[in-house]
């Protein structure tokens, strides 16, 4: 768009405020070209930001006629500015309008848009958002989403430093793979072989022997697991923390359980506009949540015409069937599933075992509405257990020298657990596909944008 189509000369952006902290009189105002209406003499721009919509209302007579057709062709996102007076109007929708002084086409968009993504009566593929996912993020609704997650990020930091944690940062390139050697993402490390961290667990145990007490660390995780499914991923934000001197692993679903009570005690009052947006309502998580044991599980779903497979964990359509019967027996949404079968694949060789009853281990998940969130448990703490459980699970010790290293020297009892950030979010605010929750997914198929 030709530069004359300033009313002005350029406006000075450092004056610029958002649209929902405009206030009446002078403003400048900057953001997208949502909508144009023509209506022979007198044209509105629906001009947006990351915070609202507000109106600008040109009449003809009032500027140039050349210049009133090119205010009608720009094109719908291209990125505009305005100075003017906002007042108030009894006409339109907002209940307000700007009147321009001086106007400044900053950017201007190709026609047509690849995507839909304001009109909620065109479907597109979340195939083809992610391909245009810059576009998509335009969306309020999409926004949305990311607004509220970053403030359970901070609620989640606030939480954590509330309780004494110290925030950590590990490595995301590790010598040797933290669960399964199969779920790697292999790396070339100047000619030697490395690996993306699954999780940073190793690290988080290395700081109990080191007497820090209580970490946690907000970060990103990698695995390579060829899952084609709404909740799987091969690179998602792991929240975890670990602490030392626990009585049992019920220590630390106390911690996960306040944790997921804080951020859901909050997040409404900060998110209201959010929610709004999303059209769903924040949700509600009471103390106290049931802590169930995998074989209890195995009954309640049986009962209800699921056929689990024994001495394994429930599939994700056991998980589903779970969460019914919890809410009808329960009359909550999430619980914890406790005690897995120690040599259940997904049970990682430094869990502890059930004194009594070691084909148990002392490691649970919290399942909310069918869906597993968190993954925690206690670590077993003394060398030789841990080097025998290792070499139980099939794997040679000398390949795990510098974690096993750790415990020769003294480590308190301890343990911890990782929470999705991704899957919290869903749950959070009622999405069903992971995807929707991460800003530029990563699967089996996507590795850009």
């Amino acid at each position: 768009m030709d530069s004359e189509l300033a009313m002005a000369g350029r406006i000075d952006l450092r004056r610029r405020v958002r649209v929902a902290d405009a206030r009446y009189g002078e403003v400048v105002l900057a953001g997208f070209v949502q909508d144009i209406r023509v209506l022979k003499n007198i044209a509105f721009i629906v001009l947006r930001d990351i915070s609202g919509v507000a109106q600008i209302v040109f009449k003809r007579g009032s500027i140039p006629d050349e210049l009133f057709e090119k205010v009608c062709s720009i094109p719908r996102e291209s990125v505009v500015a305005v100075q003017g007076f906002m007042v108030e109007s009894s006409i339109a929708k907002l209940g307000r309008e700007v009147i321009p002084v001086e106007f400044e086409v900053l950017s201007e968009a190709s026609s047509p848009i690849p995507i839909e993504f304001l009109d909620s009566s065109v479907e597109t593929s979340i195939g083809r958002r992610l391909d245009y996912r810059f576009l998509d993020l335009r969306n309020p609704a999409v926004s949305a989403i990311f607004k509220v997650q970053s403030v359970i990020t901070g609620l989640l930091h606030e939480f954590f430093r509330s309780r004494g944690f110290i925030e950590v940062h590990t490595p995301k390139i590790v010598a040797e793979a933290t669960e399964s050697g199969a779920s790697v993402f292999p790396v070339d490390y100047f000619g030697r072989r490395a690996y993306l961290a699954q999780s940073p667990q190793f690290y988080k145990q290395m700081l109990m022997a080191s007497g820090f007490e209580k970490v946690y660390e907000i970060g990103p995780v990698f695995r390579a697991e060829p899952h084609h499914t709404p909740r799987h991923l091969c690179e998602y934000t792991s929240i975890d923390f670990e602490v030392s001197y626990i009585e049992s692993y019920h220590d630390v679903m106390d911690v996960v359980e306040d944790m997921i009570v804080y951020v859901a005690d909050r997040i409404g009052g900060i998110c209201g506009r959010e929610f709004d947006i999303l059209g769903v309502k924040p949700p509600r998580i009471v103390k106290g949540l049931p802590r169930i044991t995998v074989r209890e599980a195995y009954k309640m779903v049986e009962s209800r015409g699921y056929k689990p497979t024994y001495m394994e964990d429930l599939d994700t359509r056991g998980e589903r069937v779970f969460s019914k019967a919890v809410e009808e027996e329960y009359g909550c949404k999430a619980a914890f599933l406790i005690e897995f079968p120690w040599r259940s694949e997904s049970r990682p060789f430094y869990v502890m075992r059930k004194r009594d009853e070691p084909d148990w281990a002392y490691s649970f998940d919290l399942i909310w509405m069918g869906l597993e969130v968190t993954t925690g448990g206690q670590r077993e703490h003394r060398y030789d257990l841990l080097r025998s459980q290792c070499i139980e699970k099939g794997y040679n010790p000398d390949n795990f020298s510098f974690y096993l290293e750790f415990f020769k020297y003294g480590v308190p009892p301890h343990g911890g657990s990782g929470t999705g950030l991704e899957r919290l979010t869903m749950r959070i605010v009622g999405l069903d596909n992971i995807r929707e929750a991460v800003l530029l997914p990563r699967d089996p198929e996507r590795v850009k944008p």
